[in-house]
């Protein structure tokens, strides 16, 4: 089982939150590969010119308007989609953002674990059953987060949340390996990455930030090298300065420190040294 034999299998390329950003660019470079697709997101009209435009290029296009933290909406996609053809990658994508802190009503936290974290449960569990039942060469790629792993102040919700899509995507690959599912799984972990939610507030994109191709190209490069953790960089940050910054977060825990101790003020300039060492 690789990517390469999924994508000479060929199938249907799965895309939830696929009318904009990285889900966008991820469905032009799967229709490049030869998928057809099946876009879902919530707005009607941003994946109808999704679609238009991807079928500008000759791409083989199928939308459906969804709401990914709907249970039975999740389940009903998964019907549409195994009814068109087999489904070869399975692309968890769809996710939100707002500000919170720890005392925010629980409404508030409802919302972005219901979409960010059960929106991809509900897509593992109503698809991935019918791709090992298929039994052919597959792949599902979960969005993750940064801010699931080092889990920085200033928005715990969305951090909980994207912490909760690295530890089930973990046990999904590690379920899958042990039942000897034709299944490849993926964490996907943008880095700072321009995309229409950025440039609602930027209007140009900043220096240190990725495009959504350049950050999907990266995801695709690594899905066929056979990564599980595909942590992007950006032109600010190197991938060496991710894997330092989250063994510095691990080490919190194994010495003891206070917690995320890298916004700490009695740690900052020991954090500062060890990044830069």
């Amino acid at each position: 089982m690789s990517w390469k034999e999924t994508q000479e299998n060929g199938g249907l390329a799965v895309i939830t939150g696929g009318a904009s950003g990285v889900g966008l660019a991820a469905a032009h470079l799967l229709a490049d590969r030869g998928f057809d697709l099946m876009l879902a997101d919530l707005g009607e009209e941003q994946l109808s010119a999704a679609a238009s435009a991807l079928r500008s290029r000759g791409a083989r296009v199928h939308t459906s308007v969804v709401d990914v933290s709907d249970t039975g909406a999740m389940e009903n996609l998964a019907r549409q989609a195994f009814e068109t053809g087999p489904v070869a990658v399975l692309m968890n994508n769809a996710g939100m953002a707002r500000p919170t802190t720890t005392l925010d009503s629980a409404d508030q936290w409802r919302r972005i674990i219901d979409v960010n974290f059960y929106g991809v449960l509900n897509g593992v569990q109503a698809f991935v059953p019918r791709m090992i039942d298929a039994d052919r060469p597959a792949v599902v790629i979960n969005t993750g987060s940064k801010q699931g792993i080092t889990t920085p102040p200033g928005n715990p919700a969305y951090n909980v949340s994207k912490a909760a899509v690295r530890v089930l995507t973990e046990q999904l690959a590690h379920e899958l390996r042990e039942a000897g599912a034709p299944l490849q799984t993926h964490l996907f972990v943008p880095g700072f990455t321009y995309t229409g939610m950025i440039a609602a507030f930027m209007p140009e994109k900043p220096a240190a930030a990725w495009t959504s191709e350049e950050c999907v190209g990266y995801l695709f490069e690594r899905v066929s090298a056979g990564d599980f953790y595909i942590l992007c960089p950006d032109n600010d940050v190197s991938r060496e300065t991710d894997a330092k910054r989250v063994l510095w977060s691990a080490g919190d825990i194994a010495e003891n420190r206070p917690p995320l101790s890298r916004w700490h003020p009695d740690w900052k300039e020991a954090f500062s040294a060890w990044e830069k060492g």
